[in-house]
């Protein structure tokens, strides 16, 4: 789960799911991979996240500090209300999980299910680029249109990098920042 985001009460009338659907999982298969998954019919997208964080197990306990379908972090369930309902995520109803993880998705969007969010097409897979023999950060900044230059993209990546920018190990797997613009069609190992 993603940390915690506020919400102005603005933000959580807008909420939409991709292709128009409802906001509680009803509606067409508009997008967001809901057509491709066969847990889709499951109260999309709640059942197919579910599915990919818990196995589907609802009442899922493995002590590792995320309870339940949607593998919910205890500070992120306190702060959106579960308490309402109960104690911990693992303990409360599947109803009651999924109107949790609405406000959570109204904060804090798609992501706060990274990778099970872009398994289900929620969210676009991350924009990367994999550092080839004799690359610079500036030549590969300059190449994606990276706002910030390669300041911003060793920033981006400084944890993958190391502590000296100009010592590039080939064959890492480098982040674009969000607001990158490719001139061609960046690389990805999707």
């Amino acid at each position: 789960m993603g940390s915690v985001g506020l919400l102005t009460a603005a933000a959580a009338l807008v909420l939409c799911l991709p292709g128009d659907a409802v906001a509680d999982g009803a509606g067409g298969d508009g997008g967001g991979g809901k057509g491709a998954h066969a847990c889709a019919a499951d109260q999309w997208p709640w059942g197919c996240l579910a599915e990919c964080e818990s196995s589907g197990d609802w009442h899922v306990n493995t002590g590792n500090t995320f309870y339940g379908g949607l593998q919910f972090w205890q500070p992120t369930w306190e702060a959106f209300g579960g308490l309402d309902f109960a104690e911990r995520a693992d303990l409360a109803s599947r109803g009651e999980q999924i109107k949790i993880a609405k406000r959570v998705q109204a904060a804090q969007g798609w992501g706060a299910w990274p990778e099970c969010a872009q398994r289900y097409g929620l969210i676009p897979p991350a924009r990367t680029h994999v550092v080839r023999r004799g690359e610079t950060l500036g030549e590969i900044a300059e190449k994606y249109h990276v706002k910030g230059g390669w300041r911003a993209l060793y920033s981006a990546n400084r944890s993958t990098i190391g502590p000296d920018p100009r010592k590039l190990p080939v064959g890492i797997k480098l982040r674009l920042p969000r607001k990158a613009k490719a001139h061609s069609r960046p690389e990805s190992d999707d």
